[in-house]
C-alpha cells in the first residue's frame, strides 16, 4: 500500500473548505479548543464575533437526550458503496472526508455524506450517560440542509469496518491517502437505524442551528485499542451538553 501526506497550507485550506460546508469549523477567525480556559467552550461566543450562536442560540448542541416522544418518523436509508477515504487531522478530531456519490434518504429529503469524524466521550448523552466515543456522520442536502447521524460507540471487539481508519490515523495538519483501500461504509453503522430526532446546532464553532440530528439508538462497539490510538491524539474533544430549551425529542417506533 503507499500511503500519501500533505502537510500545511494546503491541507489545511482544503479541511477548512469542508468544514464550511459541513459547518464543523467555519472559517478559524479565532483558535478554539475543549479545554478549560480562555478558549474553551464556555468562552467560545467570546473569541469571535461569528460565534455568538454559541452563546445565545437557542437550539444548541450536543443534548442529553431523555424523556424522547415514540412518533412515527421516516427510516433512514442510506445508499453507500464501497469509498476511497482521504484521512484528515484537523487539529480538533480525526475527519474523513469521502467522495461524492453515498447518499442517504429520510422520507423526502436526499442527503449527500461528506465526512465523518468523531469524539470522545461521545457528545450526545442517554439519560445522562455517554459513551466511550461517537461518530457524527455529516449529510449535505441539495438544499442545503445539514443532516447529521449520530452513531454511539461502546468497547467491544475490534471493528474490522473501521480498521483502516484507525491504521492510518493522521497527525495534527496532516491529510492522508492510502492506495487500494476503500471504506465498507454501510458495516459502519447499526442494521437497525432506528433512531432519535430533533432540531440542533454545531457542536463546534460558529456553532450554527438548523442541523437536523439522527442519533440512532443502537450503539456500534470499537476494540479498546482502536478507542486508545484515537485518545491518544484526542484525549477528550467533546463539548458539554447544551440546555434543551423546551425541544421535543423524538423517537422512531
Amino acid at each position: 500500500m503507499k500511503v500519501s501526506k500533505f502537510i500545511a497550507t494546503a491541507v489545511a485550506a482544503a479541511s477548512a473548505t469542508l468544514f464550511v460546508l459541513a459547518a464543523h469549523a467555519g472559517s478559524h477567525p479565532k483558535h478554539w479548543n475543549y479545554a478549560q480556559g480562555e478558549e474553551g467552550p464556555a468562552h467560545w461566543a467570546e473569541l469571535d464575533a461569528t460565534f455568538e450562536t454559541c452563546a445565545k442560540g437557542s437550539n444548541q448542541s450536543p443534548i442529553d437526550i431523555r424523556n424522547a416522544v415514540k412518533a412515527d418518523l421516516p427510516a433512514i436509508k442510506t445508499n453507500y458503496s464501497a469509498a476511497a477515504p482521504v484521512f484528515v487531522n484537523n487539529g480538533h478530531t480525526i475527519q474523513v472526508n469521502l467522495p461524492a456519490g453515498q447518499t442517504m434518504t429520510v422520507g423526502d429529503k436526499s442527503y449527500e455524506l461528506l465526512q465523518f469524524h468523531f469524539h470522545t466521550p461521545s457528545e450526545e448523552a442517554l439519560n445522562g450517560k455517554r459513551t466511550a466515543m461517537v461518530a457524527h456522520f455529516v449529510h449535505k442536502s441539495t438544499a442545503g440542509e445539514l443532516g447529521v447521524i449520530g452513531v454511539l460507540i461502546q468497547p467491544g471487539k475490534t471493528n474490522e469496518a473501521f480498521a483502516p481508519v484507525f491504521e492510518h490515523l493522521p497527525r495534527a495538519g496532516e491529510k492522508i491517502t492510502v492506495d487500494d483501500v476503500k471504506l465498507d461504509l454501510a458495516a459502519m453503522m447499526p442494521a437497525d437505524k432506528g433512531y432519535y430526532s430533533f432540531a440542533g446546532s454545531l457542536t463546534t464553532p460558529p456553532c450554527s442551528e438548523g442541523v437536523n440530528w439522527m442519533v440512532l439508538k443502537n450503539p456500534i462497539s470499537l476494540g479498546a485499542e482502536q478507542i486508545k490510538a484515537f485518545r491518544r491524539i484526542f484525549n477528550a474533544n467533546a463539548r458539554p451538553i447544551q440546555p434543551l430549551n423546551g425541544r421535543v425529542i423524538q423517537e422512531s417506533k
